[in-house]
């Protein structure tokens, strides 16, 4: 399998190479060359087969000879080490939770997974590798975690002051030792574009970049196997599915529509957003128009400019009618979603964070009209990253799980940067203390 960049198709690279890089040369976004359908008979079986052997099936194509079969189950093993169960609501609405990870959040599996395939890479390395990465909150949490104290790697993590949850904060700025995090004096697209500025600095070059971003296809595509592994829960219910993923920098609910391709038999997405509605206002008009991003209670998805959509348009190939077709967008301000959270925990007891509540309410639009359907809405954190929010609203406590309770007394390590010129001045000092 090989990759091409979105913006140079003459570019290409092996899935080691793509990893290893992260962005092309021309700074593009590396895309499958191909994407080969699953058998019907892998989907008529799919209940009998473990959720490794799932990931392993569907994911191997995309490998290629890069990482051997038994190393390729070994990572994916290490990575799989928990569980994603399906909450019903009612005979029409399910919750994928995807929070049981070691940092309560979606991305823990893009990150670990990423962090073992580098790792493999890097072993017969002698130098170092600095993955350097933007979040909006969760993915500096599930990165730092997933390449804590990870051999020949540095880790640099900038996300904006002020923005992210005080337990988001924390849980990427105590770990130290290979962990490095900066507070950006900006918004989440200001952080975006400092790490894309450091990918095309020439006087940055002898410095080995990466980016754990899901623009890196190693954090990206194996997000399409929280799709599997729900389908596989409702296989026997024999209706229409539906999903719908509350989205940011969309890589989460590209990965599902690269799912689709492979042949699950998922009927639509929906793609549900906050204030940052650049998609929704995208299929309404056909007007494609990014934006500064507004600051939500959802703030992992205050994103103005999402990388991934390119990756979506091109799995269309470009063709706006069929993308419609396949996703539809909503948008919701903050009120309706602490509307959402109140109603959810009434009807059903069920305490949702806000990101998750978006996503119900995106559901709950699309099946107003659509109503032989079964939908799914993805949980993407839990709602204790999100306390000062979502504990006013159902009028109760959340009980603290363990990994979080250990970090509240810790002191944060984040250094505070405003400029790029700033973030460029402490790569190239870090990287005169590496040689050392």
């Amino acid at each position: 399998m090989n990759y091409y960049s979105l913006k140079n198709k003459s570019n290409k690279a092996s899935f080691d190479e793509a990893v290893i890089k992260g962005l092309a040369p021309d700074k593009g976004l590396y895309f499958p060359e191909s994407i080969n359908a699953l058998s019907d008979d892998f989907f008529r079986k799919i209940e009998y087969f473990t959720n490794e052997e799932i990931a392993y099936h569907s994911i191997k194509q995309f490998i290629g000879k890069s990482i051997p079969e038994i190393a390729l189950k070994e990572i994916i093993k290490d990575v799989l080490s928990f569980h994603f169960p399906l909450v019903k609501l009612n005979d029409k609405r399910y919750v994928l939770e995807l929070f049981h990870g070691p940092t309560l959040a979606f991305k823990d599996v893009g990150a670990r997974f990423m962090s073992r395939c580098l790792a493999y890479f890097s072993a017969k390395k002698e130098y170092k590798t600095t993955v350097l990465v933007a979040t909006s909150g969760d993915t500096g949490s599930a990165v730092a975690n997933g390449f804590y104290k990870a051999e020949n790697i540095d880790i640099v993590i900038l996300y904006p002051k002020g923005k992210v949850s005080h337990i988001q904060e924390l849980q990427l700025t105590t770990l130290g030792e290979n962990i490095t995090a900066l507070a950006v004096n900006g918004s989440f697209d200001d952080c975006q574009e400092m790490v894309k500025s450091a990918f095309i600095d020439k006087e940055l070059q002898g410095i080995s970049l990466t980016s754990a971003n899901s623009i890196n296809i190693a954090r990206w595509l194996p997000q399409m196997w929280y799709y599997f592994f729900a389908y596989k829960q409702l296989k026997e219910k024999n209706k229409d599915i539906v999903v719908s993923v509350p989205s940011g920098n969309f890589g989460n609910i590209c990965a599902g529509l690269v799912a689709k391709q492979l042949g699950l038999p998922i009927k639509h997405f929906i793609a549900s957003n906050n204030a940052n509605k650049v998609a929704t206002d995208y299929l309404a008009t056909g007007n494609y128009s990014p934006k500064p991003s507004k600051q939500t209670i959802s703030n992992a998805m205050d994103v103005g400019d999402p990388s991934n959509f390119i990756r979506i348009e091109a799995l269309f190939k470009n063709d706006f009618n069929l993308l419609k077709e396949n996703l539809s967008a909503y948008s919701f301000s903050d009120n309706e979603t602490k509307q959402a959270i109140k109603i959810l925990k009434d009807k059903y007891n069920y305490i949702a964070d806000p990101h998750g509540a978006v996503g119900l309410l995106g559901l709950g639009k699309y099946q107003e009209e659509q109503t032989n359907t079964i939908g799914i809405s993805l949980e993407t954190a839990h709602p204790i990253k999100f306390l000062d929010v979502v504990e006013p609203i159902i009028g109760e406590k959340i009980p603290l799980p363990k990994s979080i309770s250990g970090i509240l007394n810790k002191k944060s390590l984040s250094k505070e940067i405003s400029s790029y010129l700033e973030l460029k001045n402490f790569l190239q000092r870090k990287e005169k203390c590496i040689h050392l």
